[in-house]
């Protein structure tokens, strides 16, 4: 789990939004949140379905699609569309800190850190744009995967 004062302040920041959308403070909203806090990387919505129900929190898929959204729109989360069936999801703060290397025949994630690529984001000027954050995808051929195909030609 992320440290208690960044907890703390995204619980703030995620509450100052509900009242400025003018939406309902549930506690399922405040019980997704603190759940997803809890993943240390990525995370789809069957891994956080079957993590409420390890916690004896029963909540609706459509609860979780919606509060996910909400999770979305006020910055706390962002969605990550690595492969056209996979869909997986990361506490923003987190995402800013790497990049993805996504296996295109086995669907592995890698995160690496390259200080390199946020230097240049954080110094590159666009026209009309002030960039937040960044993801970087670099899709290609995993050391198994490539190993494997080795194997069968031999």
């Amino acid at each position: 789990m992320i440290g208690t004062k960044l907890y703390t302040e995204m619980r703030e920041q995620f509450t100052e939004y509900l009242i400025g959308k003018q939406l309902r403070k549930t506690e399922e909203r405040y019980t997704i949140f603190e759940r997803i806090c809890h993943f240390p990387g990525h995370f789809d919505i069957t891994l956080l379905y079957q993590d409420l129900e390890e916690q004896n929190y029963h909540v609706s898929k459509a609860t979780l699609y919606n509060t996910i959204e909400v999770l979305i729109d006020a910055g706390l989360i962002v969605r990550h569309q690595l492969t056209s069936q996979s869909v997986q999801y990361e506490l923003r703060r987190l995402a800013e800190t790497h990049q993805h290397l996504i296996c295109t025949k086995c669907g592995a994630i890698r995160e690496i850190r390259n200080q390199i690529f946020k230097t240049f984001v954080k110094n590159m000027r666009v026209t009309r744009f002030t960039p937040e954050f960044h993801c970087l995808y670099i899709y290609g051929v995993c050391s198994k995967c490539k190993y494997k195909k080795q194997t069968v030609r031999k």
